[in-house]
């Protein structure tokens, strides 16, 4: 234990806590600012001062080594463990190949789709359907395979997909190991489809391989960043416009403001993403002794970045448990922040942007139909079910 810190003996990523990870989130959040995991062996930051100063100070909380970090993950690995000047180098080849023309077809393709969808959807009105399964995900798992350039084949694997690369983040305990059973297929198609022979000459994916062909990279890193762009962008959106239609079922004054205002659409995207964040917390590792307010966090100490509980922090946030679409969200960690702030953003934000763009003028009201089935994962989070109804307008 790093000596002095304030601890608790609690297992805070079990089935159990997982179900009510807002609350136990929070508590931690609560109980000192830095909160030494006994059984983990890791210290948590979880208040909004200190979790944005840690995503900001690469230099002091390194994104190199994190809690349970296992070069020979599943996960790829690239980017998302990389600090300057490696990280800034690779992040610019994903940044370059989201240029404003390849942005407006992406645009383009995703109102299309979004459009068809949502079409599709009315004939069920006043019927229960499950947000997830019928509007969120089915919209996602279409359009950033497209995007990327894969194949037809094998995405109806992408949740299982992204269930098996969520778990490796988190400890090695029993909800790990039944992510993983069963994985190797799914983790063969993945690796199947994000090769360089199977993708679209002019797709996000393929200009991963001519950045390779330039020699910025190599052949297996252009690979592991066209998994990387897959895995961490499906999971995260589909949760979120997830977590956005039940702020809407809980709060629907704000679904009426922004049918009013349709302008306001990225800020509510931001408020569903800072009221629910689908990840709990990001990893880092302390490359000097780290002072936070009279506790000593040492030198070498692996750390959770507590996101969400940040998200939720009253000292930042007024009435932070209410879904507001036009609250102030300078600040809000959901994006990360710093260097290591989500470089698909935009993408996700077009994503949002088409869906429910096509959403607001075709649906009067959502309604909860019964309660979510989480999402039994120790670091990502968010509804695997939300049952539902919707009035067309």
């Amino acid at each position: 234990m790093a000596s002095g810190l304030p601890s608790t003996d609690e297992d805070v990523f079990s089935r159990a806590a997982v179900l009510d990870a807002r609350a136990v989130d929070d508590r931690l959040r609560e109980l000192a600012p830095v909160v030494w995991l006994n059984r983990e062996d890791i210290a948590l930051l979880g208040r909004w001062e200190h979790v944005s100063e840690g995503l900001r100070d690469w230099e002091t909380f390194s994104n190199t080594s994190r809690p349970w970090h296992d070069p020979n993950s599943v996960r790829p690995e690239i980017l998302l463990t990389d600090d300057p000047p490696r990280h800034g180098q690779v992040r610019t080849i994903v940044g370059s190949a989201l240029s404003p023309r390849h942005l407006k077809v992406m645009e383009e393709h995703f109102r299309k789709i979004a459009d068809e969808q949502v079409d599709a959807l009315l004939a069920r009105s006043g019927q229960e359907i499950d947000a997830v399964a019928d509007i969120t995900a089915p919209f996602v798992h279409k359009v950033l395979p497209d995007i990327i350039g894969m194949p037809d084949k094998g995405r109806g694997q992408m949740s299982a997909f992204g269930h098996a690369v969520w778990a490796t983040m988190g400890p090695m305990n029993e909800l790990f190991h039944e992510a993983m059973a069963g994985a190797e297929p799914l983790l063969e198609w993945a690796a199947w489809a994000c090769a360089r022979e199977q993708l679209d000459p002019d797709s996000l994916g393929m200009h991963m391989y001519l950045a390779a062909d330039r020699g910025e990279i190599t052949e297996a890193e252009a690979h592991l960043l066209v998994m990387t762009i897959l895995s961490a962008g499906a999971d995260t959106t589909v949760i979120t416009m997830a977590n956005a239609i039940r702020a809407f079922c809980q709060f629907p004054d704000q679904w009426k403001a922004l049918q009013a205002e349709p302008g306001l659409l990225r800020n509510a995207f931001d408020e569903a993403l800072r009221w629910d964040s689908p990840s709990r917390m990001a990893g880092r590792i302390t490359m000097k002794d780290v002072e936070i307010e009279g506790h000593v966090i040492p030198a070498g100490t692996r750390c959770g970045l507590m996101f969400a509980a940040a998200n939720r922090d009253p000292r930042k946030w007024a009435d932070p448990e209410r879904f507001d679409i036009r609250r102030d969200l300078k600040g809000q960690l959901g994006w990360g922040y710093g260097i290591h702030s989500c470089v698909g953003r935009t993408l996700a934000q077009l994503e949002a942007d088409a869906l429910f763009g096509a959403l607001i003028e075709r649906i009067d009201r959502f309604e909860a139909a019964g309660d979510p089935e989480w999402w039994i994962t120790t670091i990502g989070h968010g509804p695997a079910k939300l049952p539902i109804r919707f009035r067309a307008a």
